[in-house]
Parts: structure tokens; sequence; C-alpha cells
């Protein structure tokens, strides 16, 4: 019989007499239709931001409160990439002083190569860094946002309340953290897009859900810490259920390649992240139930 882990939730003592959601783990035998919930929750996913945006259109005061953190650090993002098409020729170019002597057909193919490899690496760890520093500089806002529709649906049992300057050296940490992870990523990507064809087709959809796994434990960071738990916690919930994780990063991943489509996109983004949070929690996600 084919077995599957299984993701709870316990209460324990935590400090000043408080309690926490601490997350445990348990088996069960699998369904046989497991395996087919996976494209169901992938599509399930990419719905968490929709609602995201749907929400922002209908509550769009509370949604501009996140537009000013991501307005700053979209400045940052499209300079970043501004700067790489300036000197991406240069990059490849000093990436591979190996090719100084070949053909020179070769040589301008190889450089190519590199060019599109570098372009990836770097859209991947710009988008990424763009959503860890937003957060950090906005947390206040994107808190306000989260809990605004956690309100509307029920709220949470048992929230934590912790201080932004308590929160603020664990979210630098946590994000350094993935950032750090996405760099090690970044230079397998990096080597497998040297590949022709493969590097061109496959490496790309690889980065979009690879980036979209690393943005959905970004973004879900606002609606776990009011829970009391960590980005460990949140990497063992999110696992359990990787197809929707993926589904929603994902889609947000694509949504903030587009111009301008990160710094607009990021209060919903975040409103998103909270319905998908709430779901693995096993609370409604929707106004009158699931």
């Amino acid at each position: 019989m084919e077995w599957t882990a299984v993701r709870g939730l316990e209460r324990r003592a935590w400090r000043d007499g408080a309690t926490v959601s601490v997350v445990t783990d348990g088996q069960v035998a699998a369904a046989p239709r497991q395996r087919a919930r996976s494209a169901r929750d992938f599509f399930a996913g990419v719905s968490f931001l929709l609602r995201g945006v749907g929400m922002y259109a209908r509550s769009p005061g509370i949604m501009l409160l996140g537009l000013l953190p991501a307005l700053i650090s979209g400045a940052l993002l499209i300079g970043s990439i501004v700067a790489l098409a300036y000197y991406v020729d240069d990059v490849a170019t000093f990436l591979t002083p190996y090719a100084g002597s070949w053909n020179a057909n070769v040589r301008q193919l190889a450089r190519a190569l590199v060019s599109i490899a570098v372009v990836f690496g770097w859209v991947l760890l710009s988008v990424l860094f763009f959503t860890a520093i937003t957060l950090i500089i906005g947390q206040p806002f994107y808190e306000a946002i989260s809990k605004n529709v956690e309100s509307k649906l029920g709220g949470v049992p048992g929230e934590v309340n912790v201080s932004f300057w308590k929160t603020l050296p664990r979210n630098i940490v946590d994000s350094i953290r993935l950032i750090l992870l996405a760099a090690v990523v970044g230079i397998l990507l990096f080597a497998l897009g040297l590949i022709p064809a493969f590097g061109q087709v496959v490496v790309p959809v690889l980065a979009i859900l690879f980036g979209g796994w690393i943005l959905a434990l970004e973004l879900t960071g606002v609606p776990f810490e009011r829970r009391g738990l960590r980005l460990r916690d949140r990497r063992r919930m999110l696992r359990g259920r990787r197809s929707m994780a993926v589904g929603f990063g994902a889609a947000t991943f694509v949504c903030f390649l587009i111009p301008g489509g990160a710094v607009l996109l990021m209060p919903a983004a975040v409103a998103g992240a909270t319905l998908l949070s709430r779901r693995l929690f096993g609370l409604p996600d929707a106004a009158g139930g699931r």
C-alpha cells in the first residue's frame, strides 16, 4: 500500500503564556486519486492570485497601501534589468575568454547562449530580490492587507501578535536563506541554459516553476507569522500541497515579469497568498465557506 505524509497543527505553549500553532507530521494511506489531484491543485493555486486581483478591485483603498513599497522596490528591479540589457554582451564576453580563438560563428553562438542563460538567471534572482525587499520594507502595509482578507473570511483562531521590530530580523534572515537557495539553483539553471535548444525551451519553464516555489514561500510569510510559524513550517506545509503552491507562485512570477506587473500586483499577490494559507490550514478561503 502506498503511504503519504500529512500535516496538521497543534497548539503548544509559547512566550508569556500564549500558545502557538505547530506543524505536526503523520502518515495515512494515499488515495488512488491523489496524483490526479496535482493538476487540480496547480490551477487552484493559480486561482488564488486571480482572486487576490478580484479583492484588489473590490477594496482598492486597502490594497493601495501596498503600492508605495512596491514602487520603491520596482525602481530597483527595473534598474537592474536595464543595466543587464546594456551590459549583457560584456558579461557574456567576460564569461567566455576561452572562445576568443574560436571560429567567429561558433564564438557568436556560444556567447549568445551564455547571454540567454545570464538573462534567465538574473531575471529569476531579480524577481525574488524584489519580492523579498518589498515584503521587508512594506511589512506593516502587507500585514494590514493580509489581516483584512482574513477578517472578511472569519479571522484567525488563536492569532499571535508579534511586533514588526521583533519579526524584522527573522524575516531578513529568512529572505537571505531563500535568495541563497535561489542563487545555488540559478547556477545550475545557468549551466543547463548553455545546452542548445534544451536551455532555451526547458530551462525557462524550470526557472518559472522554481521561482514560483520560492515566491510562494516568501509571500505566505505574512499570514504564517500571524500564526506564530516560521520558514521551516511554511516549507513543510507548502510541501504538502506543492502543486498548489507552485501554481500560485508560478502565476505570480509570470505576472511579475510583465512591465509594471510586479508593482501593481504585489498587494494582490499578498492577498492571494493569504487565501492559499487559509486553504492549507483548513480555514474558509471564500465567503460562505471554502
